[in-house]
């Protein structure tokens, strides 16, 4: 399975955001990282430097590798409306990452292993796959028999933020996607219009 194994803090670092969660490296040194430190003279970035990083920010906050995003940025364009928010609308009906929405991991790190390790279900199918993408109306369910894990137990627990495109009961662990969001209801900080002019170079 690809995904990002490197430094988490030294990512969260370089974009100056906790990215990966709760940061105490970020809290302490919140500048790039570097054997200068804050004190190392860094030059006026160019135009494709900015766009870059931006799009460098959104695959990891979702955990996407760059042929994958690729092909979602694909899918975006070919859709009705603004790109960048197409985008954005794609990599949030991720599995894995409405399992962290719903609550029911701490991270999408987290969210994307448990999805392979089969302990959730989509319309009453085991789903083992991360980048598989919810329609509207699709119903997702912790297995019976993960309801007793302690890592998703732990999680409902510390669960803080309700979504207006998600229904979930926490009685039975079960979940609803009920619609693409809007832009405004993401919450990441992203500006997707600048991976939108670095695609279309």
């Amino acid at each position: 399975m690809a995904r990002y194994r490197g430094p988490k803090s030294k990512i969260a670092r370089k974009f100056r955001e906790p990215i990966f969660g709760s940061d105490r490296a970020l809290e302490k040194k919140n500048y790039p990282p570097g054997q200068h430190g804050p004190n190392k003279r860094r030059g006026k970035q160019s135009e494709y430097a900015i766009q870059l990083m931006e799009k460098q920010k959104a695959k990891y906050t979702y955990g996407i590798l760059e042929r994958q995003f690729s092909n979602l940025f694909k899918e975006a364009s070919r859709r009705k409306g603004i790109t960048g928010e197409n985008l954005l609308k794609l990599c949030e009906a991720r599995l894995d990452n409405v399992v962290y929405r719903l609550g029911l991991a701490p991270s999408r790190r987290a969210a994307r292993q448990m999805v392979g390790h089969k302990h959730f279900m989509v319309n009453g199918t085991v789903v083992n796959i991360p980048s598989y993408h919810l329609q509207e109306g699709d119903l997702i369910e912790v297995r019976e028999r993960s309801k007793s894990l302690e890592a998703i137990n732990e999680s409902l627990a510390n669960r803080k933020d309700n979504y207006d495109w998600l229904e979930f009961d926490q009685q039975s662990m079960k979940g609803k996607f009920v619609n693409s969001p809007e832009r405004e209801q993401i919450p990441e900080n992203i500006k997707e219009q600048l991976i939108v002019e670095l695609y279309s170079k």
